[in-house]
């Protein structure tokens, strides 16, 4: 059983810096693409960015420049570097992860199979 588990999360002031983590337990498997979600309260989940086995990285354009994801896919761990954060980076963050994926939907959640229970990041101006 595949299990991933985020942390890194934290409240800090605007402009502040966090980088979160997100690693697996339990069978790994190959060719993984490793995400990262984020919820706001009273809005839906929403793709923040990705990193695939070759490498591709997409990011959401609302953190394209600010956030930074890398990974050791071998041990299935993702990692996601957030920099000059904004208020509306509050959420609830997300790692999910899957080992087949259509490069084209690498930004629906319903591409994943497996979710981490989420990190709160909370963002003050």
């Amino acid at each position: 059983q595949v299990q991933l588990v985020e942390s890194g999360g934290g409240s800090v002031q605007a402009g502040a810096s966090l980088k979160l983590s997100c690693a697996t337990s339990g069978r790994t498997f190959s060719r993984a693409t490793m995400a990262w979600f984020r919820q706001a309260p009273g809005k839906e989940r929403e793709f923040v960015a990705a990193i695939r086995w070759d490498g591709g990285t997409p990011y959401a354009d609302s953190v394209k420049g600010r956030f930074t994801i890398s990974g050791d896919l071998a041990k299935n761990t993702v990692w996601l570097e957030m920099n000059s954060l904004k208020p509306e980076d509050t959420a609830v963050y997300y790692c999910a992860a899957t080992s087949a994926i259509l490069w084209s939907t690498v930004r629906l959640t319903t591409s994943y199979d497996y979710w981490g229970r989420g990190t709160q990041v909370t963002v003050s101006s």
